[in-house]
């Protein structure tokens, strides 16, 4: 029996072609049955995970259709060209990969309690609203849990963005603050950029700027993570050494992409990243009407490549978002119409699609302290893994992972009590827009009228409303007022070094292999190399690339533009 559970020897020179037909008619239905056992395990955790499951469920289709299909001498050829193929076939170097698309999901800056306190809050507003009867649910996340993730830099135990993503997205692990750059500040290739480089489509989408640090690593090579102009070029191909490796890109960060006469933009030069865009054939997207167009037609035309960047900044928290739906699409959106996008622009290919998906803005609110901003995005992140799942289950030759870079904020649920968070209608981020914005001649009253019931804080007293006055951080002084009212507590405005939930979803044969695979403790460095199995990609083929055109085109170490969270 060979590695793969088979006899060798079907194309054996002195068997004749009936022996030669019925040896592998059986060794086809053989073949069957390891596949509906789903016993075929390479049992590796990453690299060469699922390969016998792929070989067995292909060779399953060959044996029902083939056979079928052909007569004579043509079933015979058929038949010996199935068995130079078993012949020649390990598990070790079956080259179809386990599935042809691959999604990536990063809750940045979500742990544990994030989930806790995002559950019981559903709980509590589906059951009662009585803290002292709790109701045990789940939210779609919790269906999906197969381990967890250890995160830390190469020169720090708590990680940043930067670092975290270069380990989950290109499998190295670097210092703090490098995006897509090894510890020397050479590139290192990451897992989109391997899939595109084998031909298949890509895509990223965030609720981040699209040069933020995570999105940054998978499409992007700086040794800082603040060369917020460099990784645009980067991120559209402007300055790529590979050219343009990402085929939707969908976020903020509108103003990197425009040159230094726009008004708005970002930038120090006369770039127009924008312009060159449209240039090489994308389509480009500046607000919600656009996108709405694309929306339409995602399901029903193969459109790539897109930008779509829908604000100059960050995206809005979701609770903000929500109550202005007409000013930008929700991150479910985002991401149904990417997957309808390349599903369309994949359906007749052997190669699908790698997508990473970020619910950036969890981290954000975590970093402010604001449990209410950090709820909804939370929960805006279990309807994307909901999304997710349905998606993979109509379409199963999709696999899904996901895990946050890092958790922000410490958070702790001593003396819980979401209940109080239902009356908050905005962000902090919301609060503090508005009260720079007034310029009225009333500051309490506006205060007291309308800031202090948009963030749930109805009913201080007088005294209370002088202490935030006279308050030089009023954004401090009110999440700590919002989390002490619901028993939530931070031990930080930074990111921890706790680990992180790992989930995973695959329909099937795949879900199987996945959890059994992948259950357990692993380095976040760890993660991109399954991808690398399930989708027969190399990310040392794009290292490879990138260092023959040496390290010049590399950003180097420079802060740019204004401060878009460089520490998030």
């Amino acid at each position: 029996m060979n590695g793969l559970g088979l006899e060798p020897g079907l194309a054996d020179a002195n068997a004749t072609p009936r022996a030669t037909t019925a040896r592998l008619h059986t060794q086809c239905r053989h073949a069957q049955e390891i596949a509906k056992n789903d016993k075929l395990r390479s049992g590796q955790g990453r690299g060469g995970v699922g390969e016998m499951a792929s070989f067995a469920t292909w060779l399953k289709i060959s044996c029902s259709n083939g056979f079928r299909q052909f007569s004579g001498p043509d079933k015979m050829r058929y038949s010996f060209f199935l068995a130079g193929l078993l012949v020649q076939s390990t598990a070790a170097t079956w080259l179809f990969p386990t599935a042809r698309n691959f999604i990536y999901i990063v809750p940045d800056g979500y742990g544990p309690a994030s989930q806790t306190m995002a559950r019981d809050y559903v709980s509590l507003m589906q059951n009662g609203e009585n803290p002292r009867a709790p109701v045990s649910i789940q939210l779609p996340a919790d269906e999906m849990v197969i381990g967890n993730v250890r995160t830390h830099a190469s020169d720090n135990l708590i990680t940043d963005s930067a670092a975290s993503a270069t380990a989950f997205g290109c499998g190295v692990k670097t210092y703090n603050n490098a995006v897509g750059v090894d510890p020397e500040g050479q590139p290192v290739g990451s897992i989109l950029e391997a899939a595109k480089l084998k031909g298949f489509k890509t895509g990223l989408v965030v609720t981040s700027t699209i040069n933020h640090a995570t999105p940054a690593c998978y499409a992007a090579h700086v040794a800082h993570r603040n060369s917020y102009a460099k990784i645009a070029e980067h991120e559209i191909g402007y300055s790529h050494p590979l050219g343009s490796v990402v085929d939707i890109l969908l976020g903020g960060g509108r103003c990197y992409f425009k040159p230094q006469s726009d008004e708005t933009s970002c930038r120090s030069d006369d770039i127009d990243l924008f312009g060159w865009a449209k240039k090489k054939g994308f389509r480009v997207m500046q607000d919600r009407a656009a996108f709405d167009e694309l929306k339409k037609g995602a399901s029903k035309a193969a459109d790539l490549p897109y930008i779509g960047l829908f604000n100059d900044g960050q995206m809005m928290y979701e609770i903000d978002r929500s109550r202005q739906p007409e000013r930008e699409p929700s991150l479910l959106e985002m991401v149904e119409t990417a997957l309808n996008s390349l599903d369309r622009a994949t359906k007749w290919s052997f190669k699908g699609y790698f997508l990473m998906i970020e619910a950036s803005r969890i981290d954000h609110a975590g970093h402010a302290n604001d449990p209410a901003g950090h709820l909804h995005d939370t929960l805006m992140y279990n309807d994307v893994m909901k999304f997710v799942r349905e998606w993979i289950d109509k379409h199963p030759d999709t696999m899904m992972m996901s895990a946050a870079d890092h958790e922000c904020g410490g958070l702790t649920l001593n003396g819980f009590n979401p209940v109080p968070l239902k009356d908050v209608s905005m962000s902090i981020e919301r609060v503090q827009e508005l009260w720079s914005a007034y310029n009225g001649t009333d500051r309490r009253a506006y205060l007291a009228e309308t800031i202090l019931p948009g963030y749930g804080l109805s009913g201080l007293s007088d005294s209370e409303i002088d202490q935030i006055l006279a308050d030089n951080n009023l954004g401090r002084d009110l999440t700590t007022r919002l989390s002490r009212k619901a028993g939530v507590h931070w031990s930080s405005g930074g990111h921890t070094a706790s680990d992180i939930t790992l989930f995973g979803y695959g329909n099937g044969w795949r879900g199987g292999n996945l959890k059994a695979d992948m259950t357990g403790n692993w380095d976040n460095t760890q993660l991109p190399g399954y991808i690398e199995g399930v989708l027969k990609v190399k990310m040392s083929d794009v290292t490879k690339k990138l260092r023959e055109r040496g390290i010049d085109w590399v950003g180097k170490r420079s802060v740019e533009g204004p401060d878009h969270g460089d520490t998030h």
